[in-house]
């Protein structure tokens, strides 16, 4: 077996969630990375599209940003941000929405707002850009994020983009008719939400992770499913793509 990092894990494993008809709203950073991977390996037809108003993307080095030329260089074409938000994302255009968080709860709510109380917080967060309405408006919605419990919280400080609400009805309470968070990807295991509560619970391990791992980097009590499985290793081709998209990324930014 190869040897792979657990962030390396976690990127292959998410990116193995996402289909060739996917139309797929990408968040930056680990979601993008995921996407691009899916792009260049099982999903070759899937659609990108990111927040700045690029469709069809396919960008050669992972973006810094939404603004990042690479983007509009590599689109089949650019629209204006309402047109993006208004006519794709509020018209049920998306399929799979794919996003990151600084934390988490147990329905997959997120915080990208403030660390500590909202009007005293510890740090000031970059906040919710599109991502609220994304959480919202796509089909489905995949979340990436690795484990500690700083950011896998009993209860959150404030919540930026709603997963599936404080008590796990709220979707189908407001008549969200979008599915919501259906996948959560970590560094250690995979969750979905449970199919009668909506808590998170682990379906999958990671090779080298267990449960005891997980526990102790959750800040609730995590629920595993009555049949866990461990995920599949990450294939050579996996990783030799992953991480040539990653050189070629760090030699493009000279980081």
């Amino acid at each position: 077996m190869a040897d792979f990092t657990r962030n390396e894990m976690m990127t292959i494993a998410a990116a193995r969630a996402l289909r060739n008809e996917d139309v797929c709203f990408v968040g930056i950073g680990a979601p993008s990375a995921a996407c691009n991977l899916a792009r260049l390996t099982h999903a070759p037809g899937i659609t990108l599209i990111y927040e700045s108003g690029t469709i069809a993307t396919k960008p050669n080095v992972l973006p810094l940003s939404i603004g990042d030329g690479e983007l509009c260089d590599t689109a089949l074409t650019t629209v204006s941000v309402p047109e993006m938000f208004r006519y794709w994302l509020q018209g049920g255009r998306i399929t799979v929405g794919f996003l990151g968080g600084a934390q988490i709860d147990r329905f997959a709510n997120l915080n990208t707002t403030v660390v500590g109380d909202y009007h005293k917080p510890k740090v000031r967060l970059p906040g919710g850009g599109g991502a609220p309405e994304i959480a919202t408006n796509c089909g489905e919605t995949f979340i990436i994020m690795a484990m500690g419990k700083r950011a896998f919280m009993e209860k959150l400080p404030f919540i930026t983009s709603m997963g599936h609400g404080v008590t796990g009805k709220e979707r189908e309470q407001l008549v969200v008719r979008s599915k919501g968070p259906t996948k959560l990807i970590t560094d250690l295991c995979i969750f979905e939400p449970d199919p009668q509560t909506n808590e998170m619970t682990i379906v999958s391990i990671h090779p080298g992770a267990t449960r005891e791992e997980i526990i102790e980097n959750c800040g609730w009590s995590p629920r595993f499913a009555a049949n866990v499985s461990e995920t599949p290793a990450p294939t050579a081709q996996e990783l030799e793509v992953l991480r040539d998209i990653q050189a070629r990324t760090k030699a493009a930014h000279g980081a």
